[in-house]
């Protein structure tokens, strides 16, 4: 009944009474106002800023301190220290002994796990070496940076055990994280070229040259050879010489793209445009003109007319007057039954450098043939004065590696373009590499 009531006296009531605002509140007057005062907004982002900078500062210190922790745990581990010393003094086994000593007192130092990675792998010992890494990364709550270093040395680890395929996957994980990550991108590369995928080492250089300053375009250019040599082996002459003369377009100092352009044409039996192509390397590098030498006395017995080649030698001759060059014209004289124009052109050979022991037997198996004995025993006298000096003898300009044969790639350091020729004086001849 109460509530008829009331509904009754609200249904009477005037049409003024019903449409009266209701009684405000002071207080949300008051903050309505200030919220609309010019300054407010400002002041209220500063209070923002700082409860989120008080925030930040409170996380950094509870790390610094959690840091300190463990800073202060490894400066109570003698252990830990001993093995750096011995690290620092290249103590390899003594220092694994300490870390190991150290990992037992305090098995939560990633640091120390590392180390001790390191060590293993640099004596040999790849399996501890690799289940070190593998412990690492499958710690739970790891942060991701120590995880994909983790990654990264494992890695390393199966590249030096030679596990080449699995080092590959593994260095593949860490670029599909950090694609710019410079040390793993050149890891990778030396893989492919072990490997010889020529492709994927080719595109790596690639993404190396965007990150590391420097000229990468001859190194580019051996990958296109590669890529030709493997076409040419298959018969794909086409997509074959397409490499070479991109390789050549990349770096015009790469010598290797000429001769095997060359070797191509002859292959086609395109004996004039294989020479024209050989002759270009007297021009690029005629430090290395001795290899088209090689190559131009198959020629011999399958070209009819040898005057093209011919043509060739004479012009190295005035052009470049190095032993090579003159030994080279000498065997063309020889065959073309030449015999003094042959003798005139090793004495010029000789003349140039008397240990060339190529030249000096070739001389001898002339003179022997036409029964010149006097001549022979003369020339042997001088040849006993020069024993145990070997003449064509390379040197890496970068490690030092003295291969027996002339290679574009240092087998000891890896490095493209650092093989150079030591002269019979056991000075280095530096090549001259056009700008492309």
């Amino acid at each position: 009944m109460g509530t008829g009531r009331a509904g009754g006296h609200a249904a009477h009531a005037s049409p003024a009474a019903r449409c009266a605002p209701a009684e405000e509140d002071p207080l949300f007057n008051t903050l309505g106002q200030w919220f609309q005062e010019p300054g407010t907004s400002q002041l209220i982002w500063v209070a923002v800023a700082a409860l989120l900078i008080g925030v930040g500062v409170g996380m950094i210190l509870r790390r610094g301190q959690k840091d300190k922790e463990k800073f202060s745990s490894k400066t109570k581990d003698p252990s830990f220290f001993k093995g750096i010393q011995y690290l620092l003094s290249n103590d390899h086994d003594q220092a694994i002994e300490e870390f190991t000593k150290s990992v037992q007192v305090n098995s939560d130092t990633i640091e120390t796990y590392v180390a001790l990675g390191n060590l293993y792998r640099s004596k040999g010992d790849i399996d501890r070496a690799i289940r070190i890494r593998e412990s690492i990364i499958h710690r739970p709550n790891i942060e991701p940076r120590i995880k994909l270093r983790a990654l990264y040395d494992l890695g390393m680890d199966y590249q030096k055990g030679g596990f080449l395929n699995r080092a590959l996957k593994t260095f593949l994980k860490v670029v599909q994280q950090n694609p710019t990550d410079l040390s793993t991108l050149e890891a990778l590369e030396r893989i492919y070229e072990e490997l010889k995928d020529w492709d994927n080492a080719y595109v790596t250089r690639k993404k190396i040259g965007q990150l590391k300053k420097g000229d990468h375009r001859h190194i580019l250019a051996h990958h296109l050879v590669e890529k030709g040599k493997v076409c040419q082996e298959k018969g794909d002459l086409g997509k074959a010489k397409s490499l070479f003369e991109k390789a050549i377009h990349t770096h015009r100092g790469c010598v290797d793209a000429y001769l095997h352009l060359g070797d191509l044409f002859f292959e086609k039996q395109e004996y004039k445009k294989a020479i024209a192509t050989w002759k270009r390397v007297v021009e690029t590098i005629p430090q290395f003109t001795f290899l088209a030498y090689g190559r131009l006395e198959g020629a011999y017995a399958k070209m009819k007319n040898l005057k093209p080649v011919a043509d060739f030698l004479k012009e190295c001759a005035h052009a470049n007057s190095d032993p090579f060059t003159h030994m080279a014209l000498a065997r063309y004289l020889y065959n073309e039954n030449d015999v003094e124009g042959a003798l005139r052109e090793i004495d010029s050979a000789l003349e140039s450098d008397p240990c060339f022991w190529e030249a000096r037997r070739f001389k001898g198996n002339i003179l022997l043939r036409r029964g010149n004995l006097d001549e022979v025993m003369a020339d042997y006298g001088d040849i006993i004065k020069r024993l145990n000096i070997p003449y064509l003898r390379f040197k890496c300009t970068q490690c030092g590696f003295e291969p027996t044969e002339l290679e574009w790639k240092c087998p000891q350091c890896n490095q493209w373009d650092t093989i150079s020729l030591i002269d019979s004086t056991g000075a280095m001849v530096q090549p001259r590499v056009p700008q492309s």
